[in-house]
């Protein structure tokens, strides 16, 4: 199947595989199975989810997203399950955590990874009985949610590591989705670039006098040589600012404003002894990042930018690395 997919919660491909985990994420959405959608950051997973949960029977219901990464480890639980007035100190009154919120709808659990181990062990409960109990409360309480995780880090490694419960693994891992980055995605590239300049051109119109523009040849090359590490996100940031900055109606490969583009790389990424033919992806990120930290005198923050990524996602790499430093040569 090559054709290209519209999808009216914004999801757009022209990709045969993303086209392929559209269309099962579509078969599953009737269902109550649990999902587990991987994939770098940016590419795409909580749009995925919001797909699945309006094509399922519960469109009409709530759809509640908790990003486990984003909340205080301390503070995740009373997120989550609530708590009863008098549970701690400052609890003045009851609140209802997200799970209930999403009772007879659709909770997504947002980079899952994340999140402590002794909670893993309450989401499980959640999972195999239904049920959840307020901080402070006498007993638990029924709630029906389809619950959907993502994820951006390996959680079999993680597994293997004792950072993440087995059990829950394979509870939420029932219908495993992977989004490719867009970097393997060259279609998709010129699809949503033309995509969100419509979009931005359309929201700043009324504002500031924009008339509708096109994207050059030349500029879609130059988007198409990008590796973009930010993956859909920065795609979208980046034509965003390009529409606004430009002059003319029809944007030239000088008016793609990339952070951090470089039309030739320097010496020191593109050695014989960085990079070479039978490397896998995984290989060559890796020593992409060890390159550009020995480039920046192990300073984190400016390989961070260098590299297109936030210091979160490189210290995340960096500790997938130390997991299997064992097994692999840096």
């Amino acid at each position: 199947m090559n054709r290209d997919l519209k999808i009216d919660s914004g999801f757009r491909t022209a990709d045969p595989e993303m086209v392929r985990i559209v269309q099962m994420a579509k078969n599953i959405a009737p269902s109550r199975a649990t999902v587990l959608i991987s994939g770098e950051s940016g590419t795409g997973k909580e749009v995925l989810a919001r797909f699945i949960h309006s094509e399922s029977p519960r469109k009409a219901k709530r759809f509640v997203a908790v990003n486990c990464a984003a909340i205080p480890a301390d503070l995740l639980e009373s997120e989550l399950f609530g708590y009863e007035k008098g549970a701690f100190t400052g609890a003045h009154l009851a609140r209802a955590g997200k799970f209930e919120l999403a009772h007879e709808g659709t909770f997504l659990l947002d980079e899952v990874s994340e999140m402590p181990l002794a909670l893993q062990a309450k989401l499980l409960r959640v999972i195999q009985e239904g049920e959840i109990e307020r901080l402070g409360a006498l007993g638990p309480k029924k709630i029906n949610i389809r619950l959907i995780a993502t994820t951006n880090r390996d959680l079999s490694q993680m597994v293997a590591s004792g950072l993440f419960r087995e059990d829950l693994y394979y509870r939420i891992n029932v219908i495993p989705l992977t989004i490719p980055a867009l970097r393997v995605r060259p279609k998709d590239i010129e699809q949503l670039a033309h995509f969100f300049m419509n979009v931005s051109c359309h929201m700043n119109g009324g504002l500031m006098g924009e008339r509708s523009k096109t994207l050059s040849q030349s500029a879609v090359l130059k988007l198409k040589a990008w590796s973009w590490p930010g993956n859909v996100r920065e795609l979208e940031n980046t034509i965003e600012r390009s529409v606004l900055m430009a002059k003319s109606d029809i944007l030239q490969d000088e008016d793609i404003m990339i952070d951090g583009f470089k039309p030739q790389e320097p010496a020191w990424l593109t050695s014989p002894e960085s990079i070479s033919a039978g490397m896998t992806v995984h290989e060559v990120e890796r020593r992409l990042i060890f390159k550009t930290l020995e480039h920046t005198g192990q300073n984190r923050t400016q390989a961070a930018k260098l590299l297109g990524i936030s210091i979160r996602t490189l210290r995340n790499k960096l500790h997938e690395y130390a997991m299997t430093e064992g097994r692999d040569n840096v």
